[in-house]
């Protein structure tokens, strides 16, 4: 997957003129890349678009102009783009009561490290999280983290020959898992095709 660069990104002005159609666009692309696990976790599964439009939303955001600064965007968005080995996604803990997410966040600590990917015939593949900083402390997780799924090679040869792929989280506090399966699978089996 490219990666953006600083000419492969619209300017301020042009992007302020194109943003509403860009936002029609993403959103029914960052949903078929959704995967709800229960009723308070969700993962969304980033791909070079995804990343792209948060690019562009933090340089309108802040105003970023300058060279530098834009590189700067990139680089630390750019390592949440899969690189054809691995699914990487951003990790939401949804609570809507205020009280419920302190409460939550406190009970379900380490909740990034029980993620997983289980492909038929395959060992475990267990999510890498927040390789950028940490998230949590002894008190509190993050209601956000960013994780990746590095897959082996037979990994990847079973999941596009049909193998069944289970997605799920084995806390002690949320336990949920969804087969993948559908368009979602589809589109994170094109997250492979540079290998």
């Amino acid at each position: 997957m490219s990666k953006p660069t600083p000419e492969s990104l619209l300017g301020l002005e042009a992007y302020a003129r194109e943003r509403a159609r860009l936002r029609v666009e993403i959103i029914p692309h960052r949903k078929l890349r959704s995967l709800q696990l229960g009723a308070h976790l969700s993962l969304q599964f980033e791909d070079e678009r995804t990343i792209r439009y948060q690019i562009q939303e933090m340089l309108r955001i802040e105003k970023i102009f300058e060279p530098q600064a834009i590189q700067d965007e990139i680089d630390a968005y750019a390592p949440l783009i899969p690189d054809g080995t691995n699914w990487k996604a951003t990790l939401l803990l949804e609570y809507p009561e205020v009280e419920q997410r302190k409460r939550e966040l406190a009970r379900l600590v380490g909740i990034e490290h029980q993620l997983y990917v289980d492909v038929q015939g395959c060992p475990r593949t267990p999510a890498v999280a927040d390789e950028d900083l940490e998230r949590e402390t002894d008190a509190k997780t993050s209601a956000v983290h960013f994780l990746r799924f590095e897959f082996s090679p037979a990994a990847i040869e079973a999941m596009r020959g049909g193998a069944a792929v289970r997605v799920g989280c084995d806390h002690p506090h949320y336990t949920a898992s969804q087969v993948l399966s559908g368009p979602l699978r589809e589109a994170l089996l094109r997250d492979f095709a540079l290998h």
